[in-house]
């Protein structure tokens, strides 16, 4: 495939650049246009590499691209799954280029997602249109791609569920995470779950002069702190009770796989430029990040933040705290089990409320699976070195709901690196990932 994409890369960007420009932010209802767009533009583009039939249809949410070229109906289906849906891009004076103004330079392609999903997704896009412009394909291909990974996918399960037959196939493929470097390829053999939450401490019926009430009337903030840092104990533990009850501790020779994947935390914090990590006692970083569950807080506001001094004590306060959860734990019971600590905790002097926000379960799938073998092997061709397989930190809740009501297993071939920032200012993907992941999953259907 490399003669193909050096025979046609100026296209490339400039196909993958008009879905960039393109400013598909699901979590603000001002760019439903933008969402609907972008799905247009991805039919445009699905039905240009070779798909026999491709349209956009309509959820509770934002509209589901679904293409598909059918080969031999006896032969096997992969199922692409993507999203087109991206993070918002604030603060945009962090940003070195305007996010919604793709530019190359360091060898990188620089938007907002140019890794988180559009050009992950790109990738399968063209491998495909490679596959059927040479007459290799051998597969059935369906690609499913939707506008609310980032906001949870709320209306996805239920039009996955309405379109079960459509859908069938052997294998979900899905690049939308990032492996362990670019010497050294890795793929995700499961993923975190997530239950995300509002917490809201309202105290007095309008904000007070802190001189006269201060020290007399509860401040919604103090209470809010209070609260959050009570809620993971001096050793990392999350104190919600029942919370680790289905956590299901790794026996010592898993533990010792994982542990053959190479980590240097010093360049970990170098990167990060912290001083050192912080999190459970007793578990390495990596373990960490994808075996172990943890609790932060995502944000926090209240009161005066504006320029200056303002001696205000606050009606109201709020925070936004997320939750990664292992596989065997559920967002819905973990989501129960949080409400009511936080119930039991809550000091009678304020008004505490707790509003669920997403949720989700994570999974695991066997890398003694024929798909998975597979992607290895091709893998391993591209990269010269066979990938080593790992657990992934971040969530992508649809993938077990997915599995759950179609019966097959998800595959994360994902190319990204943690040096993409995927939801940060300055989102980047290195076009030697963008190329290589082209290369590889058209290998994979070579060997799968």
């Amino acid at each position: 495939m490399k003669e193909y994409i050096e025979q046609n890369k100026e296209r490339f960007f400039e196909e993958l650049f008009s879905l960039l420009r393109i400013p598909s932010v699901s979590a603000k209802a001002e760019h439903k246009p933008d969402m609907i767009k972008c799905a247009e533009r991805w039919k445009e583009l699905l039905l240009d590499a070779g798909a026999d039939e491709a349209g956009v249809y309509p959820t509770k949410g934002n509209p589901v691209v679904f293409a598909k070229k059918i080969v031999d109906p006896s032969c096997k289906t992969v199922l692409v799954y993507g999203h087109y849906d991206v993070q918002p891009a604030e603060p945009f004076e962090l940003w070195n280029n305007p996010p919604f103004e793709p530019v190359i330079h360091d060898g990188a392609i620089w938007a907002r997602g140019a890794n988180d999903d559009k050009g992950q997704t790109f990738m399968h896009a063209k491998a495909f249109e490679y596959l059927v412009r040479t007459g290799q394909l051998k597969h059935n291909v369906k690609f499913i791609f939707e506008g609310e990974e980032e906001i949870g996918s709320p209306s996805l399960p239920a039009w996955v569920e309405e379109n079960k037959e459509m859908l069938e196939a052997d294998i979900i493929l899905v690049s939308d995470t990032t492996m362990m470097s670019d010497k050294v390829p890795s793929i995700n053999c499961g993923m975190r779950g997530m239950a995300y939450f509002e917490l809201k401490v309202t105290g007095p019926d309008k904000d007070l002069h802190s001189g006269h009430y201060g020290g007399a009337v509860a401040n919604p903030l103090n209470v809010l702190c209070d609260i959050v840092s009570s809620l993971i104990d001096k050793d990392g533990r999350i104190t919600v009770e029942g919370f680790y009850d289905d956590v299901v501790e790794l026996p010592a020779e898993d533990r010792a796989m994982l542990a053959r994947a190479p980590f240097d935390q010093q360049e970990f914090n170098d990167f990060l430029k912290i001083k050192n990590v912080k999190g459970e006692k007793g578990y390495t970083t990596n373990e960490r990040i994808g075996i172990r569950p943890c609790l932060d807080l995502c944000g926090i506001y209240g009161g005066y933040t504006g320029e200056g001094a303002k001696t205000v004590l606050p009606s109201w306060a709020k925070a936004k705290v997320s939750m990664r959860l292992v596989p065997n734990q559920t967002a819905e019971k973990i989501s129960d089990l949080f409400v009511k600590h936080i119930d039991k905790i809550a000091p009678d002097y304020v008004k505490v409320e707790v509003t669920p926000m997403q949720g989700g379960n994570g999974f695991l799938i066997p890398i003694q699976s024929e798909a998975y073998q597979a992607a290895a092997k091709a893998m391993g061709e591209v990269y010269g070195i066979e990938p080593i397989p790992s657990r992934g930190g971040g969530s992508i809740a649809i993938l077990a709901d997915m599995q759950r009501i179609l019966g097959i297993d998800p595959l994360l071939m994902g190319f990204g690196l943690e040096r993409d920032v995927i939801h940060s200012p300055n989102e980047s993907y290195l076009l030697t990932q963008l190329f290589r992941g082209m290369e590889s999953i058209a290998l994979f259907y070579k060997y799968y």
